[in-house]
């Protein structure tokens, strides 16, 4: 018997409580409680670190050390939570609750003679990735990761799109709408058509070997310009070349860098990805592989851990951040099984000798 059996925990009931508790960014502290207690009842050794974050942890013997990883905070918006036919609707259900409520379920039956690591952690929908980013400083490298962000139940994500977040701010003194000289309105505007520019014409957010600008939010008059300009990135990308030349050819204002992340990805030969898709196919499901235009926390564990990784969730990202947002049951019980056998297959990950270096992904 599971160890969710023993504890007469309901994987239904555990997500439903999940969604019944707000989590937007910066207010996790209730649900990072409440997933501590739970872990707790289901046998993880289980805390709150100094980031706010959700850790539990199962150790049950001398093999690998694999972390699962989700977030725990939602982008604004208050969905009633409610079960219609089959379907769980409430902020967060997709992106990323139901992932979460996923590896929570799934580490704590699985077959596994090692360290299971869980995270939820927080503020992955901001600029930052404040809980991802002290993960990866604080915390000793696994010797494998699996990222809990929607993917479907019968699919894996082999990466992500890196991204660019820009701050345009401009000044002017006070002048007549008609007299010449640029306002701080116009530099904006300029800003952005010189951003384009320098992309090129094949910007896409369709494609993950194109970038993808996305003008986020302006506030501008004659006086005074504040822009927030989001290049979705492809790999290989070069962000610092593509920011100093919109620095040098800026005909006024100036340009601050919030976010810097480079895109992630791995191949299909990845131990990460070849287990969860035999526990996909164990379910019955192919096994597809996709690539994500968007970014996770993948992208921002990538950059310090070379190690084994890939994506795994059930939910349609599709509904990431919909008014109705809401996932399937039957995919999500689905979900825990295919990862409950994905990590029995982790049990016998190579681990490197001490001193040296783990696989790249």
């Amino acid at each position: 018997m599971s160890a969710v059996a023993r504890t007469a925990l309901d994987p239904v009931d555990l997500l439903r409580g999940m969604l019944e508790i707000p989590s937007c960014s910066g207010g996790e502290t209730r649900l990072a409680a409440y997933l501590v207690e739970v872990m707790s009842r289901l046998g993880y050794r289980a805390h709150v670190d100094e980031a706010g974050n959700a850790v539990g942890e199962l150790i049950r013997g001398a093999g690998p050390t694999v972390m699962l990883l989700g977030h725990i905070d939602t982008v604004p918006g208050d969905l009633p939570v409610r079960l219609i036919d089959h379907r769980l609707y409430g902020r967060g259900a997709v992106d990323a609750k139901g992932p979460m409520a996923t590896m929570i379920c799934a580490a704590a039956q699985a077959d596994f003679a090692g360290t299971l690591v869980v995270v939820g952690a927080v503020e992955e929908e901001t600029p930052g990735s404040r809980g991802a980013n002290h993960v990866g400083a604080t915390r000793p490298q696994p010797d494998a990761l699996i990222i809990g962000e929607p993917s479907g139940w019968d699919s894996v994500v082999l990466g992500y799109k890196g991204k660019l977040d820009l701050r345009f701010r401009a000044e002017c003194e006070n002048t007549h709408a008609t007299n010449p000289g640029r306002k701080a309105g116009e530099l904006a505007v300029e800003a952005w058509s010189l951003l384009l520019e320098l992309l090129g014409p094949e910007t896409s957010h369709q494609h993950f070997d194109a970038p993808g600008p996305t003008l986020m939010r302006v506030a501008a008059d004659l006086r005074r310009a504040d822009a927030h300009f989001s290049v979705r990135l492809p790999p290989g990308f070069d962000a610092d070349a593509l920011v100093t030349n919109v620095r040098r050819r800026l005909p006024g204002g100036e340009v601050e860098v919030l976010e810097s992340v480079p895109a992630c990805r791995v191949d299909r030969t990845d131990p990460v990805v070849r287990a969860l898709a035999a526990g996909i196919r164990a379910q019955g499901g192919r096994g597809r592989m996709k690539v994500k235009t968007g970014t996770s926390d993948m992208n921002t564990l990538a950059r310090r851990w070379r190690i084994p990784m890939a994506t795994y969730g059930p939910g349609d990202s599709r509904l990431d951040h919909a008014d109705n947002e809401h996932i399937l049951l039957p995919d999500y019980l689905r979900g825990i099984r295919v990862l409950t056998h994905a990590l029995a297959e982790l049990g016998d990950i190579h681990v490197p000798p001490p001193g040296q270096a783990a696989r790249h992904p």
